[in-house]
């Protein structure tokens, strides 16, 4: 479904990212690991288009995107949900979904998929006209990826979805993940909880000063001594 080869993101001087090369195929969960500044973000926001200072390959569905506005991305199906939710405050929850459908255009049944993530997500349902700014921060990390399924993407990219959140939340956040996977959703997801994310995960990269240095499945970055000893405390 989509294929890196060769990526390298500069921000002015500064080489974010150098000779990525990774692929995530369809139906799968793949975790991006790495300590603060590694270029996990930078990663996501290339994918989809947000950067423009780049060079190699970004290949969605067989379609070469590297050079694609963001706008369009999302329309071919791969949507981004950015670290810190962004939900748009001063508007309710049901309009921050309705804004997710935005890119299907007029030709889209928007009522019926609200009425399907609210029965996926009961608390929007209970806080439908209510101020998204004044949902909890687990509550907005649900309307950030209810929003971004509404736009009915095929590859859906997560940006720190448990960051800031209690851990009971945590565990709720990854539960949903995995049954949006579940349900036929492919998913590249960026952690810094990396045991929670490589326990969900196919596949799994560590990705460690703009550079990959290990990959392999989920139980194997797990069992890795040095992925232990770095990122899960071992």
């Amino acid at each position: 479904m989509l294929k890196i080869e060769n990526l390298s993101v500069q921000y002015g001087a500064i080489s974010a990212l150098r000779g990525i090369s990774l692929e995530i195929n369809e139906g799968e969960i793949v975790s991006l690991i790495g300590a603060n500044g590694a270029g996990k973000s930078t990663l996501l926001k290339t994918i989809s288009g947000l950067l423009s200072q780049k060079q190699g390959s970004i290949l969605l569905n067989g379609e070469e995107i590297i050079s694609v506005r963001a706008s369009k991305i999302v329309a071919k199906g791969c949507v981004h949900v950015p670290e810190g939710r962004h939900i748009f405050k001063g508007m309710s929850v049901k309009e921050n979904l309705m804004l997710g459908a935005y890119s299907r255009g007029r030709d889209n049944d928007m009522q019926g998929d609200i009425k399907k993530m609210y029965a996926r997500f009961d608390i929007l349902r209970q806080r439908a006209n209510q101020d998204a700014a004044t949902l909890s921060g687990g509550e907005q990390q649900m309307l950030a990826i209810a929003r971004a399924l509404m736009g009915h993407p095929k590859l859906l990219l997560l940006d720190e979805p448990s960051m800031g959140l209690a851990p009971l939340m945590v565990k709720e956040i990854f539960d949903i993940v995995e049954s949006i996977n579940q349900d036929g959703m492919t998913v590249l997801l960026v952690e810094q909880n990396a045991k929670m994310a490589l326990s969900i995960a196919d596949r799994g990269y560590v990705l460690e000063t703009g550079e990959i240095v290990l990959q392999g499945s989920g139980q194997e970055l797990i069992n890795s001594p040095d992925v232990q000893k770095v990122y899960l405390g071992g």
